[in-house]
């Protein structure tokens, strides 16, 4: 993985290519991304699961840049959907943005807060030294 993350995965438990049974992180700056909606940069929501999760996930990812951070840096996710939406299209959507990058994930069907939210993700991740 990196530096500031080693997975943990115990042989007695499945080991799944997209996510890892646990994370350690290495001591240092810890970034906590709030849960990002399929929001454009008007505030406005998309249409659709596939949108909204694409959009989410784009979001969260300009929070990690911003912070100097990246996907591979992300200790955990938590991805929560809207009841009754199917969890499989929201899965294909965010790997379509997120790629292969191995974390801990945690999802939940909830009833969002938002009217016509269909997901939210929210994250922890290291943030890596400065190279400069």
């Amino acid at each position: 993985m990196n530096s500031l993350l080693t997975p943990v995965d115990p042989p007695q438990l499945y080991r799944s290519p997209a996510f890892a049974q646990g994370m350690i992180v290495a001591a240092g700056p810890t970034l906590y991304v709030g849960g990002q909606n399929g929001t454009d940069n008007t505030g406005a929501l998309l249409d659709g699961l596939g949108p909204q999760t694409e959009q989410a996930m784009r979001n969260l990812l300009a929070v990690l840049a911003e912070a100097g951070s990246g996907p591979e840096h992300v200790a955990k996710l938590t991805i929560y959907l809207a009841t009754g939406v199917d969890p499989s299209e929201a899965f294909a959507a965010t790997r379509s943005v997120w790629g292969d990058h191995r974390t801990t994930v945690t999802v939940l069907t909830v009833t969002p807060a938002r009217p016509g939210a269909l997901v939210e993700i929210d994250a922890v991740a290291a943030i890596p030294p400065s190279t400069s």
